[in-house]
């Protein structure tokens, strides 16, 4: 199995993003593959970042600890909402300690709005940082609009084709896992 974290991007009182990550985590749990732990940052609470973890002698333990989780990841999500057309500043802070951690590493972007179009501004602006990182950001999006109205009691998204994307969007992250983990047995 994959170990992989999943970030909740968003700490904001009220806030629906954490309805798709646990869609999300549940997806990737059935798939049999994948191993997910929820890293909500609203728990971790991370201090504003000084410098990036490998360069600090004295890290906040919660740094350390998300540290260690993203370090023996072998593929990340990221659950994000889209606020003012970009990514919320907590994610951004919490992305920035870690550097190594991510290298060569596939990434997966859900986002989510309150509106119609699902976050796509902070998933190409994610997209982009994840590159600048040395991470794979995989090409299947995962965009959920109207994230308030999207989910019943239970978590189930009331639209099947958000079903049939989540199904993608893991098959993809599967996939892409699978080759650098195969690509890295073959190096070692």
């Amino acid at each position: 199995m994959f170990y992989v974290p999943v970030i909740l991007g968003s700490v904001r009182r009220g806030r629906k993003s954490p309805i798709a990550a646990r869609f999300v985590v549940e997806r990737l749990r059935r798939s049999g593959k994948f191993e997910p732990e929820l890293l909500d940052l609203a728990e971790y609470n991370l201090p504003i970042m000084e410098e990036r973890l490998r360069f600090r002698d004295d890290p906040p333990p919660v740094v350390v600890e998300m540290g260690a989780k993203l370090a023996r990841a072998d593929a990340i999500v990221v659950v994000s909402p889209e606020y003012n057309n970009g990514y919320p500043g907590v994610l951004k802070n919490a992305l920035d300690y870690f550097l190594p951690e991510y290298k060569r590493k596939p990434v997966g972007i859900v986002t989510v709005s309150g509106g119609g179009f699902g976050g796509i501004n902070a998933l190409a602006q994610l997209r982009l940082v994840f590159l600048a990182m040395g991470a794979y950001p995989i090409s299947i999006k995962l965009p959920v609009s109207r994230v308030q109205d999207a989910f019943d009691e239970n978590d189930n998204p009331k639209d099947p084709l958000l079903e049939k994307a989540a199904a993608a969007f893991t098959a993809e992250l599967l996939w892409l896992t699978e080759a650098i983990a195969m690509k890295k047995l073959a190096e070692a």
